[in-house]
């Protein structure tokens, strides 16, 4: 049987998918009477902007999900589709000649299905981020469709949060598909992020994004110094998972529903 599980997505690119994902399957590997190396399964299926490793493109992100996954899946299957430069997957189709690999992506959502009892996978940038250069409309929403699973939405806290969510969650609505909450993300990207007290909207927005999108705050991760804040090194601080670990997540997973096969 399919396992439980959601898609991330984010507001904008940047904005702590990867950050959040691994917060979760780590608490998912830590829950009271878990066992076994395949009860989390990760995915990532298209990355950019990956490193070169001899003959091989090898993302960040997918090996920070990996470790927090405790994942035995090899890379490869956990991020099917890499490319090297840091740009929209189409826009690197078009660059390096290799279309997205769409059947590359469902044999190893396949493969991954078949070990794990529940599955995060993760998106690549904000819902209408561009994947294949031969078709410019076929974007992350067609690739969440066809996936099936509900959608858990990374916002930011600070000021602007309000309209990127309520579009994202609006045309994800639209789209048919079920959207399981927010996380708001409050990390600041810089040197030292201390307390965010000169935006005068976080603390208000909390609330407005739960009114405006009619939907739950499943978890809002504290502002740490970049420093402490590092998935694709191993580093989570204390703080995020305590944050993460408020919401009890095998009671938001949830099955995935069929919904067609990736265009392209």
């Amino acid at each position: 049987s399919t396992p439980r599980g959601f898609f991330v997505t984010g507001t904008d690119t940047g904005v702590g998918k990867t950050l959040v994902t691994c917060a979760i399957a780590w608490h998912l590997r830590h829950l009271p009477g878990a066992t076994g190396r395949t009860k989390v399964g990760v995915c990532k299926p298209i990355a950019t902007g990956c490193r070169r490793v001899a003959q091989n493109l090898v993302s960040e992100d997918a090996e920070a999900l990996a470790h927090f996954a405790d994942s035995a899946a090899p890379l490869a299957r956990i991020n099917p589709v890499r490319y090297e430069q840091p740009v929209a997957p189409a826009v690197a189709a078009s660059e390096s000649g290799r279309p997205v690999n769409t059947a590359a992506i469902l044999t190893s959502l396949e493969r991954i299905d078949a070990d794990c009892r529940w599955l995060l996978v993760e998106g690549v940038g904000g819902l209408l981020v561009p994947l294949n250069h031969r078709d410019p409309q076929l974007c992350v929403l067609d690739l969440i469709m066809a996936i099936g699973y509900p959608v858990l939405v990374v916002t930011r806290a600070g000021l602007g949060t309000l309209n990127h969510t309520a579009m994202t969650v609006r045309l994800l609505r639209r789209a048919g598909c079920r959207v399981a909450g927010l996380v708001i993300n409050r990390f600041v990207p810089a040197a030292d992020a201390g307390p965010t007290a000169s935006d005068p909207s976080i603390p208000t927005n909390k609330l407005w994004l739960k009114k405006m999108n009619r939907t739950e705050i499943l978890a809002t991760l504290p502002a740490c110094a970049r420093s402490a804040l590092w998935p694709q090194a191993g580093r989570l601080p204390a703080p995020i998972l305590e944050a993460i670990g408020g919401c009890c997540w095998p009671d938001v997973l949830k099955p995935a529903r069929p919904i067609g096969q990736i265009r392209g």
